[in-house]
């Protein structure tokens, strides 16, 4: 497509050229206009008609003349204001072909970038196929403190055309867990390493493209002399919905061949080991975070993905997912303080008063006045704080009592939002000192409990499922243990699942949540009571006063800490 972009064009003749004819033609000049007297033998590199030659001569001079005359005029900044103020470099420091413009290099490296694979092919349109459109996009790219740092524009294919068994094929591609993130991150506090960042430039183009896939030709570069064609593509582009496991498969693979182990759980988390020191790598799509206490082995895996990709090195970790991360010797603390204010100024909520806990102890009236609320502001307020258990759990009860409230309820909820997002103004940050929560969830269950005993037993199981996930987690990450003890605040429920005998009480509970009586069994999991008082989940199940709230997010490792004093922490330590 940029063939004149990524070749050069024969067309556009820089001023250095010009000269260079000048004076090729200043040369041949010379040699013309010796006078006859003098025996001279034709110069072999310049040919001209043996007649004529003193016109011939007077119209290259006045040429010649006229090219510098208008070359002075061209950079004379009071008589062209689109003149281009020239400056003298060093050839060692001039960045790709000297004789082109500045202008045409930077193109060379933003559209050269996205068609140096190949990536189309030319074809005739038939009707038979089917032909997807696309769409420019440009998009701001932010750091933790919310600035800009790059304007990013992609041409992306309209991949909701696409249809399954004619376009593609296979479109799922695994990506992290929120709760394998932090997983690695308390791993790698627990271990003292520093924990980097890097990203893939255009990751989706490196995927080959298995099907045939054909797009219109992209607005603003038709070509000119077969409008009516199409693009057939020889590689995955965004917005294709094959394109995610296409690279997913092209990393894995590369990975693989150069010694990475795939977790048996957890496919977007590889590991290789080197006398004795491990190497651990995260991939979110295109976000790649590593690190070992071998700083070779992270110096080492940056060198090897920038052989084969081309790689953007951030630095340590310090935004991820839109998760901002501080890295200290004393441990790793995360919080999402920039997300919730962007929260705050989009509802209109700057002036909220700040709260000390995320929801009030008394219940919801009900709206007699029946007055309507914008479902839409309604569900945008609802996803905010879901995403914001990430770092938040003191805040996983209160989007599901949202989620549960009733229609005539809904001008309520606006009042309760507001409290709940008065609390966002303290910043809470979490400790990864290696030995703090990971892990929460705070859901409704998807059976129907005829007791409280039941309920306590089919949370008890499924708590457990999750501790068998991190589990088979951390054996990857090298932990071999059992008797992971389990608490639990219902004497019954334990006394379920040490019972191994079906009686009237529990032969209808459904069969998949009396596994965890066989891992009581076996050993791998002990089961302890723990009072009321001193249940920590009570912060996931219910509205508590101002000080029984604060004691259980502190026992949770969550601390209340500005970015100043997150400064001197770190200075203190160092």
């Amino acid at each position: 497509m940029f063939n004149e972009l990524l070749n050069g064009s024969s067309q556009v003749v820089s001023k250095s050229s010009v000269v260079a004819s000048t004076d090729a033609l200043n040369q041949c000049q010379q040699h013309h206009t010796t006078p006859l007297t003098n025996p001279t033998t034709p110069d072999p590199k310049c040919q001209v008609p043996p007649h004529a030659l003193t016109v011939a001569s007077t119209e290259n001079m006045n040429q010649a003349e006229m090219v510098e005359e208008y070359a002075q005029v061209e950079n004379d900044e009071f008589i062209n204001i689109f003149c281009t103020l020239t400056k003298d470099h060093p050839l060692e420091q001039v960045i790709g072909n000297p004789s082109q413009s500045v202008r045409t290099r930077r193109q060379l490296k933003s559209d050269g970038e996205m068609y140096m694979f190949a990536l189309t092919e030319l074809v005739e349109r038939t009707l038979c196929k089917n032909v997807i459109n696309m769409k420019w996009l440009w998009k701001n790219k932010r750091d933790e403190e919310n600035t800009v740092i790059q304007n990013k524009s992609s041409l992306v294919a309209k991949g909701y055309a696409q249809k399954e068994g004619v376009d593609f094929e296979e479109s799922f591609a695994p990506v992290a867990r929120l709760e394998a993130v932090r997983l690695f991150i308390a791993y790698a506090a627990h271990k003292s390493f520093t924990v980097y960042q890097m990203d893939v430039k255009i990751a989706f183009l490196y995927g080959p493209l298995k099907e045939e896939v054909y797009v219109n030709q992209p607005d603003g570069f038709v070509d000119p002399y077969h409008p009516d064609k199409i693009y057939r593509l020889k590689k995955d582009l965004y917005g294709l919905k094959q394109a995610p496991r296409a690279w997913y498969n092209e990393l894995s693979n590369f990975l693989v061949s150069k010694g990475f182990s795939k977790c048996s759980i957890d496919l977007t988390l590889f590991i290789t080991k080197h006398r004795g020191d491990i190497l651990l790598v995260q991939i979110y799509v295109d976000d790649i975070i590593f690190g070992s206490m071998n700083p070779y082995l992270s110096k080492r895996f940056e060198k090897l993905m920038h052989i084969k990709f081309e790689m953007s090195m951030i630095g340590e970790l310090k935004f991820f997912l839109g998760i901002q991360i501080h890295q200290s010797p004393c441990g790793i603390f995360i919080n999402q303080s920039k997300y919730a204010q962007e929260i705050l100024i989009k509802h209109g909520m700057t002036s909220c008063v700040s709260v000390g806990t995320p929801m009030a102890t008394k219940h919801l009236d009900d709206d007699m006045s029946g007055t309507p609320i914008d479902q839409t502001k309604y569900r945008s307020m609802v996803r905010a704080l879901m995403y914001l258990t990430t770092s938040r759990p003191d805040l996983c009860m209160l989007h599901v009592i949202v989620l549960a409230i009733k229609r005539n309820q809904l001008r309520n909820i606006s009042r309760r939002l507001n409290e709940s997002f008065g609390t966002l103004k303290i910043p809470f940050t979490w400790d990864s000192g290696g030995d703090k929560l990971v892990s929460w969830s705070s859901k409704k269950q998807d059976c129907t409990s005829m007791s409280f005993v039941e309920a306590e037993y089919v949370s008890l199981s499924a708590c457990y499922a999750q501790v068998l996930w991190m589990r088979t987690q951390l054996i990857d990450y090298g932990f071999h243990f059992d008797k992971i003890p389990m608490y639990c605040d219902s004497k019954a429920a334990i006394a379920i699942s040490f019972n191994l005998v079906q009686h009237s009480r529990t032969k209808h509970i459904d069969a998949r949540y009396h596994f965890i009586k066989k891992k009581v069994e076996k050993g791998i999991v002990e089961l302890f009571f723990v009072g009321t008082k001193y249940q920590l989940v009570d912060l996931f199940t219910k509205a508590l006063p101002k000080e029984r709230f604060k004691y259980l997010v502190r026992r949770l490792g969550m601390r209340c800490l500005t970015p100043n004093e997150l400064e001197a922490l770190a200075n203190e330590s160092a």
